[in-house]
Order: C-alpha cells, then structure tokens, then sequence
C-alpha cells in the first residue's frame, strides 16, 4: 500500500511540470497563429488598397484615351477638310 501511495503521489507531481509545459506550449502556438493571421490581414489590407489604386489607375487611363480619342476625330476631321478643300 506505501508503494501504491508513493507512486500516486510522484505521478502527482510530475502532473505539474507536464501540464506547465504542456500549457506553455499551447500559449506560443496561440500567439504564432495570432501573429500569421494578424500579418495575413495587414497584406488582406495591402492588397485591398492596391487594387483601389490600380482600378482608379485604369480609369485614369480610360480617361484619357476617350480624350485622346475625341481629340484624334477631331484632328481627323480637320485633316478631311484641308484634304477637301485642297481638292476642290
């Protein structure tokens, strides 16, 4: 019997450092997951504003080519009455 109670009481204490180790381990996993998803949603955010400035970027672009383009008609139709002016 004084063998039995000397084994619970060593695996007893022994219960103690596993579980604190056992602990301290799942708390720095926690945290490394937490610092993945933190940085995980700062490129979210980086990405996020990149397309912004890439889509006003685009209609910047589409702006101008539409002015470029009217100004080309015009330019265009200038030509075509020198040209038809010169014919006649």
């Amino acid at each position: 019997m004084a063998y039995l109670t000397g084994i619970i009481i060593v695996g007893i204490v022994m219960c103690v450092p596993i579980t604190a180790i056992i602990t301290d381990y799942k708390r720095k996993t926690m945290r490394f997951k937490a610092d993945i998803v933190r940085e995980e949603i700062e490129l979210e955010k980086l990405k996020q504003q990149n397309f912004i400035i890439e889509t006003e970027k685009m209609k910047l672009e589409l702006e101008q080519m539409k002015l470029d383009y009217t100004s080309g008609k015009n330019d265009l139709l200038k030509i075509d009455e020198r040209v038809d002016k010169n014919v006649r």
